[in-house]
């Protein structure tokens, strides 16, 4: 498929009323987990796009480029508002969390494992590990205090036990900064890696950084605000993986490439009729965008589509499915890495006094008791009867974290 070979209309016949733009929410036991993922990563995708323009109509002073980008920003706000209402008013904020979660690991691991990009692929299975384990941590405070079994939300299809704990996640902020790609030699699919997994982790980053003041405990709002400090190490992590060498015009072609991109993929994987209906109207709405991007990309800097993203063919579609095999085999593979300079290294080998451990210090005082993502766990093994909450298909594939009566809050955080 190629968006530029879709046939459209004029930009200002895209123009919708507010009335369309509130949907029919989808319904919450009957709408499927991966429906639910891609409401979300399009939701996330749309924000990127508007704020990304937004940025660009700060850097630029031509008016004709201004005008298209106040009426594609404008369109590109309604679609964005468009998805967000599918959510369904009765649906928790921690139902929608776990979403958000089974998102973030099972949209990694799709990503991940059709990359070829050496430095991508790492990051991707670098931060696969902690997002599932916030996926943990969430499900045992959503058994705690809604009595709700995450199984049934993830639909069996993303196993929910620890991952890299919470605790060691955080990092000094210069070792989450990594090597970015050179676009022009990049294949295109390792740049729609880089362009979708920022968005999604971005609109993650977001929304616990919004959600966390609206929890209905101290306990809950505490672990918002820790894994919001997470999400944005792996947002610093993601978004230097792009060309920070491209115009800021070859970006926005970037961003609507991607978008019809991720439509259209959309529309491929989906089985709920009214979100493929929608998912194809966004779609064709944004080759519409792109036509316009490349119009004003070639007028203004004299260069085609094909040295951004070729002729326009899409690459492999994504398709966010379960990956439970790939996840374990990462675990394995990677539990006791932290991130190091551009690269990552496993934390044993650090030298003592490396910056992630004084950095540790600062944040967590030396005292696994002040981190919220190990005090909610504790607050969850007194609740449910001393043994935490997992739906795992067999048994956890490192030792250390194999007990269901302890949170371990040293392995790839302290050196053993």
């Amino acid at each position: 498929m190629n968006p530029l070979s879709q046939e459209t209309k004029e930009l200002n016949n895209y123009f919708k009323s507010l009335k369309e733009m509130y949907p029919k929410a989808y319904n919450k036991n009957k709408t499927g987990p991966y429906s639910k993922t891609r409401v979300i990563l399009m939701n996330g995708t749309e924000y990127e796009s508007v704020w990304f323009m937004h940025q660009f109509a700060r850097h630029c002073k031509e008016p004709e480029i201004l005008e298209s980008l106040a009426m594609i920003r404008r369109q590109e706000q309604w679609q964005q508002k468009h998805i967000a209402c599918l959510k369904p008013l009765n649906e928790s904020i921690l139902e929608t969390t776990i979403a958000y979660e089974q998102l973030a690991v099972d949209l990694t691991a799709s990503l991940a494992i059709n990359e070829k990009d050496e430095n991508n692929k790492k990051a991707l299975d670098f931060a696969l590990l902690e997002d599932f384990d916030h996926l943990y941590r969430f499900s045992n405070l959503l058994m705690v205090d809604k009595k709700i079994d995450a199984k049934k939300l993830v639909g069996g299809f993303t196993e929910i036990m620890p991952g890299r704990p919470t605790i060691a996640e955080h990092r000094h902020p210069i070792d989450d900064l990594k090597c970015g790609m050179n676009a022009k030699k990049a294949d295109l699919y390792s740049k729609l890696v880089a362009c979708t997994i920022t968005a999604a982790e971005q609109q993650t980053m977001n929304y616990y950084m919004n959600i966390s003041q609206w929890y209905k405990n101290d306990i809950g709002r505490k672990l918002y605000g820790e894994i919001a400090m997470i999400e944005e190490a792996h947002v610093t992590q993601y978004e230097t993986l792009k060309d920070a060498t491209m115009t800021w015009l070859e970006q926005w072609v970037m961003h609507e490439y991607a978008e019809c991109y991720l439509y259209y993929s959309c529309y491929e994987d989906e089985d709920n009729k009214d979100l493929k209906q929608i998912w194809y109207e966004h779609y064709e709405m944004e080759c519409a965008h792109l036509k316009e991007a490349v119009r004003l990309l070639k007028k203004y800097e004299k260069k085609g589509h094909d040295e951004i993203f070729g002729d326009g063919e899409f690459p492999m579609l994504l398709k966010i499915g379960s990956h439970k095999d790939y996840i374990r085999e990462v675990i394995n593979n990677s539990i006791t890495l932290t991130a190091k300079d551009r690269d990552y290294k496993d934390v044993n080998k650090l030298s003592d006094n490396d910056r992630f451990f004084h950095y540790q210090k600062a944040l967590t005082l030396d005292d696994p008791n002040s981190v919220p993502s190990h005090l909610v766990m504790k607050y969850c093994l007194e609740k449910l009867g001393g043994e935490d909450y997992r739906y795992q298909d067999k048994q956890y594939p490192i030792k250390e974290l194999q007990s269901r009566k302890k949170d371990n809050t040293s392995i790839a955080r302290t050196k053993s």
